[in-house]
């Protein structure tokens, strides 16, 4: 018996990794690591922290409504950066999304994400209230 529900984005890596985009098990949502690929299954906005943060949003965005909720219900995000000197732009596109909700954030250079191309992945966790 599967608890919970599940969200595919279409996302290449999840078939063969065994994930979801985002997962609900009673008021709690998580959101994997999302990444900044397009709808095609390419990388967007090449050397583009800011747009790719946006890209990596979006996705967010729509894995949260498909389960029930918004960015309202976003109680922490973690920001992976592959170089942790480009955090501004990455910074300005979630304060876009988040300036009025504030999660706690926690933003983090790691030495490479899954594709070289990608600059930016974003995590975020979700907690429904009445």
């Amino acid at each position: 018996m599967v608890i919970g529900r599940n969200v595919s984005s279409g996302s290449p890596y999840e078939g063969p990794t065994g994930f979801s985009r985002a997962r609900r098990i009673g008021d709690i949502i998580a959101v994997a690591g999302t990444a900044p690929i397009g709808s095609d299954g390419k990388t967007v906005a090449l050397g583009d922290p800011y747009k790719q943060a946006k890209r990596c949003l979006d996705i967010i965005e729509w894995a949260l409504g498909e389960l029930g909720a918004r960015l309202e219900n976003v109680i922490r995000t973690r920001v992976y950066l592959t170089d942790a000197s480009r955090w501004e732009p990455v910074a300005r596109a979630h304060g876009e999304r988040f300036g009025d909700v504030r999660p706690a954030c926690t933003f983090v250079e790691v030495s490479r994400l899954l594709d070289d191309d990608w600059l930016v992945e974003i995590e975020a966790d979700a907690v429904l209230t009445e």
